[in-house]
């Protein structure tokens, strides 16, 4: 192999860097250790000596996109060198059509059980990727009140039945002042759901307000529930291989295996993750956050791939892997860009009740062979 040196990129780097820095990122990712230049030279058969090999290294080190742990270890890569990698070096890089052809079958044994596809992408963003999978269920982008009833349980207590368009229920128990009959319940409740009818909750928070106190508390209660809905991206929330990406070497530190855990179970961040997600990408759109991209000072450990599924301006949902940033990048990210896809095909099949592309070339060709 012979790496070029004189045509220099924008980013800085000649092409013999560039081909030596994910050299360096494709040998560590693949054995954990500090990868040296003798070893680069050798296992590649490169056309330059370890030395000059060595200072190329060292150039690299000096620009950010590498680190020497100890003065006589070789070199591993820095959340700079794995970006680089990453957005500039790897490419695009497809699932091999066998690998496609056995997810997608799979998900045709669950098409109408949305828990079990759910589980099941989680399952085989896990396995494929040998990282900790993340998947939430389908999100609407706009939730729509439907009605409320109000039951009277005993007491001041009451039942307050919140449904929304998309078909959510949500149920809460309400300690009042004093007891309410149930006919002022009814009544109450016929009023908010003639008033409120298939509003948002911006359009709830921007209405006068009820002259009758009760009516106002209960209106404010709902505009709450919606909100909450509207925002908890994570409530729904299946993950796999949690295991096996704390059995990482970068994991054996308790204190990043602890961030690790807390990341997935307190789920704060991962709601501010998917926020800025459904911000800032496009149903289908990948995202690779890298050691924390000097925002999140939890994920300075960790890399996370995430994209978007669904049908927007319906309903999205999120999924991803999480690991160490010596991530299988070549093999995770066109993992997740494809079961995304796999999961809008249902998302849409489920709610708009529309036949999928490629369901459409197969009742094509089921007609032509008719013909």
């Amino acid at each position: 192999m012979t790496p070029k040196r004189r045509t220099t990129r924008p980013d800085g780097l000649t092409e013999r860097q560039r081909l030596i820095l994910a050299l360096v990122v494709g040998e560590h990712i693949a054995s954990a250790q500090p990868v040296g230049s003798k070893h680069l030279v050798t296992k590649y058969r490169l056309s330059v000596s370890a030395a000059t090999v060595r200072n190329e290294l060292a150039r690299l080190t000096r620009l950010g996109y590498l680190r020497q742990p100890h003065a006589s270890a070789g070199r591993v890569p820095t959340e700079k060198g794995y970006r680089t990698f990453v957005t500039e070096l790897m490419g695009r890089v497809d699932l091999p059509a066998e690998v496609k052809h056995t997810i997608a079958h799979q998900f045709g044994q669950v098409r109408q059980d949305m828990e079990a596809w759910m589980r099941l992408a989680a399952s085989v963003l896990a396995r494929q990727s040998r990282m900790a999978a993340l998947v939430t269920a389908p999100h609407p982008e706009e939730v729509r009140y439907q009605h409320v009833e109000l039951v009277a349980l005993y007491g001041r207590r009451i039942l307050m039945v919140l449904v929304l368009a998309s078909g959510e229920v949500r149920q809460q128990i309400l300690v009042l002042s004093e007891p309410v009959p149930q006919a002022r319940l009814r009544a109450v409740a016929d009023r908010l759901n003639a008033y409120c009818a298939d509003k948002t909750w911006e359009e709830l928070a921007i209405l006068p307000t009820p002259a009758d106190a009760l009516e106002a508390d209960i209106l404010l209660l709902v505009r709450r529930e919606m909100e909450a809905v509207q925002q908890d991206w994570t409530e729904d929330l299946v993950h796999d291989g949690l295991a096996q990406v704390l059995n990482e070497p970068e994991f054996g530190e308790s204190e990043a295996a602890r961030r690790t855990l807390r990341l997935i179970e307190e789920r704060t961040l991962l709601e501010q993750l998917f926020r800025r997600m459904v911000a800032t990408t496009e149903v289908g759109g990948v995202q690779v956050l890298i050691g924390g991209e000097n925002t999140w000072e939890e994920l300075r450990d960790c890399a996370i791939v995430l994209a978007r599924y669904g049908v927007s301006g319906v309903a999205t949902g999120m999924l991803g892997v999480v690991g160490p940033m010596r991530m299988a990048y070549s093999r995770t990210i066109p993992t997740v860009r494809y079961v995304a896809h796999v999961l809008t095909d249902l998302v849409s099949d489920t709610l708009l009740d529309e036949p999928t592309a490629e369901e459409g070339r197969e009742d094509g060709e089921e007609k032509a062979q008719a013909v």
